[in-house]
This record gives C-alpha cells, structure tokens and sequence, in this order.
C-alpha cells in the first residue's frame, strides 16, 4: 500500500473517533451544588437558605479611645536659679498649694531690704516737702519729683517681691508627682522640665465617633471600656462633644469623665470602648456569607419562584457573624446562604435545606 493511501486511512480513522466521542462518550454537565448551573436545559441548582425574620436588636460599636488626666502640668520654674529645697517625693500624692520646690532668693531679698530702707527716706521727704508746700516753702515742682521717686520705689518693691515670689513653686491642684528629673543643688531654668503633677483620681476618656452614629449619642450617656491587664469593665460618663465634624475622617472628637477612685487606671492608657447606641425592635439581620460584595453597593439572592433573584442591599452595624440590613429585603424573604459565588441572575435553583 502506497504512503498516501495510509495517511488517508488514518485521517478517515481520525474524524470517525471524534463522531464517536462527542455523539456517545462525551459526559454531560449535570450542574448542581459546587457547579454553574440552573441554565436552560440543566437540572435546578442545589443550595441552602435562610428566612429573613425580624428580631431585636441593640446596636453596639467598639471604639478605641484613650485615657488622659482631669488635670496635667509639668513643673516648671519660671525664673532661673539654683534648687535649695525640694518637697517632690516621686508618685506621692500632695494636695494643692503644697510648696514642692524652693529656688534660692538670697539676692532677691537684700534687694527687697535695700529698697525698703530707700523707701522709708523717700516717704520722709515726701512729707516734708509736702507740709513745705502748703507755706509755699518749696514749689510744686520740687515736691512732684520727690513723690515720682517715692512711687517708682514703691514699684520696684513690688516687682521684687513678684519675682520673690515666682522662687516658690506650688501645687496648683492635688494630684500626683511623676518622676524627678533634677535634684536639689541643681541650676534650673524655665526650659528645665522638673517633674510633672497629674490629677487621676479623675480622669478624661477622649474617642473619635463616625458621623454616621451621632444621632444615637447623647451627653450623660454611660459607656462601658476595658484596658490591658484588668478584665473587669470601667465606666465612663459623656460630657461634651467637639464643635463641629472634622471634614478629613467624618467623625466628631468626643469626651467622657472616668472615677478613678481605686487609681487602677492611669493616664495615657489605651481604652476600648463599647458604645451603646439605640435599639431596634424590628431589625432584619443576615449572616455575613450571604452578602455579595460590588464595587459601590452589596446585594443578596433571593429565591422567588425557583429563580434566582439579586437584590441590591444597604446595611449598617454588625455584630460577630451578622449584618444589619436597613433596605432592600423585608422579613419573610429567603435568601440564598451556600454556592453563591455560583448562582447566575434569574438561574433555577432548588432549596435542599432552610438554615
């Protein structure tokens, strides 16, 4: 046999095998669970669902915050000088208009001696001038400039004892010393941070709150949070909230006052805050998996008829496992929960189990 005769023969071969497996071997796409399918001509896909049923619902948002002092300063002199004294015994509560550093006055007070005893010779001849004029035995010009001394004396007496006073420094409030960073002996200046003083027997809770939940914020409202290392829960009460929402975030500042009467807390500590906001009696919630998530909205399916139906959902809050739905399904809808990712729009699908 000739070679041509053989390549016709098995190209013949060749198309007769390819008859066979696409008319009689090749399986069929019987769709179904895991698979597209639903299409024209295939069997209903098999998936579980859910039935919308409305429930109560308290909403809740975790937030973080963080705890500062009622009241905070660092301890500053406000004039140079060398520390003689020092009533700073570190975390010790003082209670306020306690003297906690002494600066050296020695050459403040032999000012404030030396303008003294010049005042006591100014006051004489102001006097003596003074009863002089009224015999016209001096003119008045004479007795103006002895009195402009005797104020100007009285003027630097003051401003002495001002900066007499500016060596004491005192507790503006009661609270608790931080740590010392100098030592008596040591030259300070207004630039030098000696200690600081905190009141945290009352303390500030400051958060950022998403615009989105104000209307559910009133002030006075009680919020609970925890901090690392306690497990009990602390309270805090609202007190203010900031002006105006800031335009970068959308969220408004907002403040709350803490009792830290048995001083567990401490400032600058990380809050989480769990904030109560309004509850809803007939709220519509759906697990989490049963969302399908676009580029600008959510939808579900939703089984009407034995089609597949998608429906464009809003949502708001959630909680562990569920998303609160504010429009697009009512209660006693059945949405799809398994093989979503599968299911085409108005595809025929059978319902095997109601979770």
């Amino acid at each position: 046999m000739s070679f041509g005769k053989i390549s016709a023969a098995l190209i013949m071969i060749a198309i007769g095998a390819t008859i066979l497996y696409n008319k009689v071997l090749k399986p069929k796409d019987e769709g179904g669970f895991g698979k597209p399918g639903g299409g024209k001509g295939m069997p209903p896909m098999a998936v579980s669902a859910i039935v919308v049923k409305p429930e109560k619902f308290s909403q809740s948002v975790k937030l973080g915050g963080t705890l500062l002092a009622n009241d905070e300063v660092e301890i500053r002199s406000e004039i140079s000088g060398r520390i003689v004294q020092m009533n700073i015994a570190e975390g010790s509560e003082v209670q306020k208009g306690s003297l906690l550093v002494k600066l050296n006055d020695d050459d403040l007070q032999a000012q404030l001696k030396k303008l003294t005893a010049q005042k006591q010779t100014a006051e004489q001849t102001e006097k003596r001038l003074k009863e002089l004029l009224k015999i016209n035995g001096v003119g008045q010009q004479e007795y103006d400039a002895a009195s402009v001394q005797l104020s100007g004396i009285n003027a630097d007496i003051d401003f002495t004892k001002a900066q007499i006073a500016k060596t004491n420094i005192y507790a503006p409030f009661s609270g608790r010393v931080g740590l010392r960073n100098v030592s008596t002996g040591a030259y300070v200046s207004p630039a030098t941070l000696i200690s600081t003083l905190s009141q945290n027997s009352l303390l500030k809770l400051d958060f950022t709150l998403p615009e989105r939940y104000l209307s559910g914020l009133t002030k006075g409202m009680d919020v609970n949070f925890s901090v690392d290392g306690y497990d009990q829960k602390f309270k805090a009460k609202i007190i203010a909230l900031d002006s105006r929402i800031d335009e970068q975030t959308r969220s408004i500042k907002v403040r709350a006052l803490v009792q830290n009467n048995l001083g567990k807390l401490v400032s600058g500590a990380f809050a989480e805050i769990a904030l109560p906001l309004s509850d809803i009696n007939n709220a519509l919630l759906i697990p989490s998996q049963c969302i399908i998530p676009e580029a600008r909205s959510k939808k579900v399916i939703l089984y009407k008829s034995g089609k597949a139906v998608f429906q464009k959902i809003v949502t708001s809050v959630r909680d562990s496992s569920r998303v609160l739905v504010l429009d697009g399904i009512k209660a006693g809808d059945t949405i799809v929960s398994t093989g979503i990712m599968y299911v085409k729009p108005d595809a025929t699908i059978s319902i095997t189990k109601i979770d």
